[in-house]
């Protein structure tokens, strides 16, 4: 980050880590999945290429993140659960669950078309997630055995509604049919008026599915009398064989027992209430600004993997643009939004009470949304280039009691945006000149921004402040008001509406803000 003046906002950034020895769990869930599967027409009860999918996606997720030892799924949900000593982020819950969140949505986007060849994906598929931090394995095969008990009571209520349907019944009328019947009036009603066996039906379906690691020995080599030399890798598989929170389940898979630790003793009835006390959720401060910044995840290895052009690629920019633009659309309560680079903040209202102000629903569900956005849009800003690996964002969100402090934070976005853009552009010009990185690093050292002026003009030849705008200022995007004036017959009428634009200025001075009052206005906050 660039020093200047605004450093003080940092100090308004709460750490929330997850403290030892407890377990951590990454629970994500699709949003608004009804009208997701019912849009994308996926098959009642259970769509078997859509919880293929998600276990694909589950498998991704182990694959790239090693701490990340076992998972459990169902419908549009999975729990990540991470090896017991996982010092991944510094254990920083927000940082962890947005991560987890975003790379998942990407490939949930990527490999849409594997599983759903002839359906195209119709709208942005986003993400909630949330920490759940177990106290002890106790609690850990609590929560476990609660998510598979949810997996069965939502599969056979749900198997049950849908062959009622089938059968004529209105929802209406099946849901009233179903109203406070019990585990065993279900199986019979299924066998009796359908000769469905519920025990017979696809375990996924009943039981969800597990991704795991297991040990799978190599030969790398032979020793010269012809002994082969071995070594044990993970390999990550799909497993549905039954209980997981049993003790003969985690025992048949070794990793976990070292990893993660063992079970005592299997259990019977859980309270969801106990296993929800453990939920690490941070609400927001009441009446404050809640600014959300969400920043790419090794952005410099994905710009070189792609080709972006240094030190700034106009069409990554205006896709990170387009991106930010949808989110603002798609979450009413975002007044202004500013990025940079592979970084956007979110300003939300005052008084708004989006996820009832839980930093981990807002976050997790922007970082998402974001993410299936990039995706989905990549073709349109960069179709010759392909996609070659699926990007991620991390997000965290922070409050700012008062106007001033937020404008304060703003600024120092973008006095870190002029400062590193200054710098990056004097460093790639003596990159591409013939000097090596090490050498340009070493040139710049210590030069003030007068003297990277003075480098850009006269070993260049560029004029820094001819550059173009959103390269030196970053974007601001934000809703105003429009006027259109209609014809009646009773003559001229005058209609309002609103839209996002997209403005490339300077708003750390007084004039942007006077020009749009009502952006910041706290007038309308009801106390």
């Amino acid at each position: 980050m660039a020093n200047s003046k605004y450093e003080y906002v940092k100090s308004f950034e709460v750490e929330d880590e997850v403290m030892v020895p407890n377990l951590i769990v990454v629970r994500i869930n699709c949003r608004d999945f009804s009208r997701f599967s019912v849009i994308h027409e996926f098959e009642k009860p259970n769509d078997e290429k859509s919880l293929n999918l998600m276990n694909s996606c589950a498998t991704a997720v182990l694959e790239e993140y090693p701490d990340i030892v076992f998972s459990y799924g169902f419908s549009d949900e999975y729990s990540f659960v991470f090896q017991k000593d996982s010092k991944l982020y510094q254990r920083r819950a927000s940082k962890i669950l947005s991560l987890i969140v975003s790379f998942f949505t990407s490939v949930f986007v990527t490999k849409w078309k594997e599983y759903f060849p002839q359906m195209e994906l119709r709208f942005p598929p986003s993400f909630q997630s949330r920490v759940i931090s177990c106290a002890s394995m106790e609690v850990l095969q609590a929560y476990l055995a609660w998510r598979q008990n949810n997996c069965h009571v939502r599969n056979q209520y749900n198997t049950c509604l849908w062959m009622l349907i089938r059968s004529g019944k209105t929802e209406r009328e099946a849901r009233e049919i179903l109203k406070d019947t019990q585990k065993q009036e279900k199986h019979e009603l299924l066998f009796q008026q359908f000769g469905i066996n519920y025990k017979k039906l696809p375990i996924m379906f009943r039981q969800g599915s597990c991704v795991l690691k297991r040990g799978l020995e190599d030969i790398v080599k032979y020793k010269n009398d012809g002994t082969p030399v071995k070594r044990v890798r993970r390999e990550v598989i799909v497993d549905y064989s039954g209980n997981v929170a049993s003790r003969s389940f985690w025992k048949g898979h070794s990793y976990l027992l070292y990893d993660v630790g063992n079970f005592e003793k299997d259990i019977n009835k859980v309270k969801p209430e106990y296993v929800k006390s453990f939920q690490f959720e941070h609400k927001l401060m009441p009446f404050t600004w809640i600014v959300v910044r969400i920043d790419g995840c090794h952005f410099h290895r994905f710009s070189e993997v792609h080709e972006f052009e240094k030190p700034n690629d106009g069409q990554a920019l205006n896709l990170m643009n387009s991106c930010a633009v949808a989110v603002v659309k798609e979450f009413q309560d975002i007044v202004f939004s500013y990025g940079v680079s592979d970084e956007y903040s979110f300003v939300l209202k005052k008084d708004s009470q989006l996820y009832q102000r839980h930093a981990s629903g807002i976050v997790s569900v922007f970082v998402s949304f974001f993410c299936s956005v990039y995706v989905m849009k990549w073709k349109d800003f960069f179709p010759e280039k392909e996609l070659k690996y699926p990007p991620c964002f991390d997000g965290r969100a922070v409050c700012y009691p008062s106007t001033e402090i937020l404008r304060d934070y703003l600024a120092w976005r973008q006095v870190d945006c002029h400062i590193n853009n200054q710098y990056n552009t004097c460093f790639w010009m003596l990159v591409k000149s013939g000097k090596s990185k090490r050498e340009a690093q070493d040139y710049l050292k210590g030069t003030r921004a007068q003297e990277k002026n003075e480098l850009l003009v006269q070993q260049f030849g560029v004029d820094y402040q001819t550059l173009p705008v959103m390269f030196r200022q970053g974007s601001s995007i934000f809703w105003v008001k429009e006027v259109e004036t209609e014809m009646h017959n009773d003559g001229p009428r005058e209609k309002f509406q609103k839209k996002v634009v997209v403005e490339h200025c300077d708003i750390i001075g007084q004039s942007f803000w006077k020009a749009h009052p009502s952006i910041l206005d706290e007038s309308s906050i009801q106390v």
